[in-house]
């Protein structure tokens, strides 16, 4: 499975969105420099608030750019950046790989899967309703979060909108990802 970056964002504060740059870079084992979410232990507030030791499974968000299609087909306009992901992709079922599944990214960039973000409610403060829209049912009445998932960087490097993105599956057994 392949496909490549369409845009890569930042943001050294914590705000919803984040910043849309040239390029960012991912330093191994603390995630986007210069970004608020950037280091070996937590950063995403709720998080720090229970626990701060709690090591950093955030350090990069990726998005997949598909689901802004199919919340247009809602109403809702979305782009790269806008739910506060480091790393929008195309080509790639992002949802459909399992825990430590690795991306590499451009030339150099190694990425491990850590599991699902959880979309919050600042998602309807941001577009009333987007919430729903990044949230589904399974036919088991299981909840799916489509908002992305979260990595943590094993090999560092500069990423930029253009670079390939390769999909290496871990030894079986496949672990299905899980909110983080």
């Amino acid at each position: 499975m392949t496909g490549h970056v369409i845009a890569v964002a930042k943001d050294s504060d914590h705000r919803f969105s984040k910043l849309l740059v040239p390029d960012i870079t991912l330093v191994a084992g603390l995630g986007v420099e210069g970004d608020a979410h950037q280091g070996v232990m937590v950063k995403h507030r709720s998080r720090v608030t229970v626990d701060p030791t709690q090591p950093n499974l955030r350090q990069v968000h990726l998005i997949h750019s598909e689901l802004f299609d199919e919340v247009a087909t809602q109403g809702f306009r979305v782009g790269p950046a806008d739910l506060g992901e480091n790393i929008t992709t195309k080509g790639i079922d992002l949802l459909g790989l399992p825990r430590g599944a690795r991306l590499k990214v451009g030339e150099e960039v190694v990425l491990e899967v850590t599991g699902l973000r959880n979309p919050c409610a600042q998602i309807d403060s941001w577009q009333k309703g987007l919430l729903a829209a990044v949230l589904d049912r399974g036919p088991s009445g299981e909840l799916i979060r489509k908002s992305g998932f979260m990595s943590v960087v094993l090999k560092g490097g500069r990423v930029r909108a253009g670079d390939c993105i390769a999909v290496e599956m871990p030894e079986p057994p496949f672990f299905r990802l899980e909110r983080v």
